[in-house]
């Protein structure tokens, strides 16, 4: 499985961004992709995921201000970003956790855009 994702850059604060990951490879058809986030000195931690059937989940400091979503049949997945804070400055990885051959959960991981909130 590989992810390519884009969409990242320079933003002032208060802005909009928005990214996107293709994923290819062999992944189930129930699966859940995301995106994660880590700033310099922190750890890597969750921004939002979204099943396949649709239910999304967000982390607490970007609800209301980030929206996830997927194309199923071409297996990608977004983040529009809006309202963006410095604090949000961070390099972004997008994710998919797949079912494998012998029906348990592996996470993937593409290699990350950078994303950098400043005036």
């Amino acid at each position: 499985v590989q992810l390519q994702a884009c969409g990242g850059g320079l933003v002032q604060p208060g802005g909009s961004l928005r990214l996107s990951c293709a994923a290819s490879g062999s992944i189930s058809t129930d699966n859940v992709m995301g995106w994660y986030r880590q700033a310099p000195g922190k750890q890597r931690g969750l921004v939002a995921v979204i099943f396949s059937s649709g239910t999304t989940n967000y982390g607490d400091d970007v609800k209301a201000r980030f929206t996830i979503s997927r194309d199923n049949a071409k297996t990608m997945v977004y983040l529009q970003m809006s309202s963006l804070k410095p604090e949000d400055t961070a390099i972004y990885y997008c994710s998919v956790q797949s079912l494998d051959g012998t029906n348990r959960w592996r996470n993937y991981w593409g290699k990350g855009t950078q994303v950098t909130v400043s005036s």
